[in-house]
């Protein structure tokens, strides 16, 4: 029987008792490697109701994914730019899982090395995943944390060594509905903001995205999971973002496949077309296979479609 390192030994047991160390750091921020910070996104979390019962889990599967559930301390994961010498821009990661789980390593810390590669500064979002048993109004819970993040970002520029004008989103499924979100309702702020920091982001980048609500092309469970059982015309209409896009709206990369059978493509193609229409920046790439939740690598790990989002990143100078 194959003896198991120390490492791999510590990794279990912080992973286990992770959730209890963050309740016990409260707002303090601490550094887990040379280029991963952790810092919890509030001192007192918003629209939230005490739940002692309420513990984050941490899970990770045969795949290798870590799924992270019932989330009700938000916090975010620095991955500051290698090079010290210049501003570099800075992307917000949401990643997708339902709004019920987070596949925080596929959709979060992979794509931030990758980020981290270019020169760019990644920031990891765990967010609050919408529940009534943590949450006044679980609809916008998520909102809030997206909102935080950017506004943290912008007022720690100088302290990151990033441009606050060069600062954007992204998302994977859940995670795309969410930054499409932020990227659509940012006129209005979910969060105290006396300071009135921009909460709009820069740009956009949505992987496999839950775009719409609306009865012919919402993911249900993710739908359900954010607006309840039973949502009102209003409240579809209002987080069905294809149907928020404005001439405001920041420029825009999507990717997905075809062949997606998690979130109709359709949720893409109409948030494409709705950019078009309003004469926003967008790019799409289709691949023709790919399925749902490839993270950031296609057909078994041989295409790394980020390829492609690193020269459109360049060419719009992020």
């Amino acid at each position: 029987m194959k003896k198991k390192s120390v490492f791999y030994c510590y990794k279990t047991l912080y992973n286990k008792f992770r959730p209890l160390l963050f309740l016990t750091l409260g707002t303090m921020s601490f550094s887990v490697s040379t280029a991963q910070t952790i810092i919890p996104l509030y001192k007192e979390v918003p629209n939230s109701k005490p739940d002692s019962n309420y513990k984050e889990k941490a899970d990770t599967g045969k795949d290798g994914v870590i799924r992270i559930s019932k989330v009700s301390i938000p916090e975010i994961a620095i991955f500051k730019a290698p090079n010290p010498r210049k501003k570099s821009a800075a992307v917000v990661i949401c990643p997708g899982g339902g709004y019920s789980i987070l596949a925080y390593n596929l959709e979060g810390t992979e794509v931030a090395k990758i980020l981290n590669s270019w020169g760019i500064t990644a920031i990891v979002l765990k967010y609050r995943l919408p529940d009534d048993a943590i949450m006044k109004n679980k609809s916008i819970g998520p909102l809030q944390d997206a909102q935080r993040a950017l506004q943290y970002v912008r007022a720690h520029a100088d302290e990151l060594n990033i441009n606050p004008e060069k600062v954007g989103i992204m998302g994977f499924s859940a995670g795309g509905h969410l930054a499409s979100t932020a990227s659509t309702h940012f006129e209005k702020s979910y969060i105290e903001n006396p300071k009135n920091i921009s909460l709009r982001p820069d740009f956009s980048i949505l992987g496999y995205p839950v775009i719409s609500m609306t009865d012919s092309l919402a993911h249900m469970g993710s739908r359900e999971n954010l607006l309840g059982k039973n949502p009102s015309k209003e409240l579809i209409k209002e987080f069905s973002n294809e149907l928020q896009v404005t001439k405001n709206t920041p420029p825009t990369f999507l990717v997905l496949a075809d062949d997606d059978n998690g979130v109709n493509p359709e949720n893409s193609i109409k948030y494409y077309e709705a950019l078009l229409k309003s004469h926003v920046p967008v790019e799409m790439h289709i691949f023709q296979n790919g399925g749902h939740g490839f993270g950031t690598h296609l057909l078994d790990g041989k295409d790394n479609w980020m390829d492609l989002l690193k020269v459109w990143m360049e060419h719009n100078g992020f």
